[in-house]
């Protein structure tokens, strides 16, 4: 039998910028690697919270993306969610607001974005972390520098 596909796991330990404003650039640099991503969000409150600031998080910008509400899943290269689901054939999954999964072989890329600053998350990053760790999948951890900008920590 073959082995499971590996990951790449990437964790995201935020400290000084708030999801709204880190994600916008990650799913940037997604989509200019060819790639589609699925947002998973803690609520279908919070996927409208997301659905908002990605269309207003910079004057001038365009980031394609849409839910459930909007009809043809399909066709979005981000789609945003509350559920498991990943409708548009995605290669990049984004958890947020402690999100996780069980499988992350159907992905290239897994990123798990956590607020440094609640000491639930980071419990809970730890775990995620031993998990795919002991998944065999390759695990990088990055934390935000006083600046914004990231340092690969492990």
């Amino acid at each position: 039998m073959p082995d499971a596909k590996r990951t790449e796991v990437l964790f995201y330990h935020l400290e000084h910028t708030p999801l709204e404003r880190v994600l916008p650039g990650l799913l940037e640099k997604t989509l200019k690697r060819g790639w589609r991503a699925v947002v998973q969000a803690g609520s279908p409150e919070r996927v409208e919270a997301l659905d908002a600031a990605l269309w207003t998080y910079r004057d001038g910008s365009f980031l394609p993306h849409g839910t459930s509400s909007d009809g043809a899943a399909h066709e979005q290269p981000i789609f945003l969610t509350s559920g498991p689901e990943s409708p548009n054939g995605a290669t990049v999954r984004f958890f947020v607001d402690g999100c996780d999964a069980d499988d992350l072989s159907a992905y290239e890329r897994a990123v798990y974005l956590f607020d440094g600053r609640d000491e639930a998350a980071l419990a809970q990053a730890r775990t995620q972390w031993k998990n795919a760790k002991d998944a065999g999948h390759e695990v990088t951890y990055w934390q935000q520098g006083a600046q914004g900008g990231w340092e690969q920590k492990a």
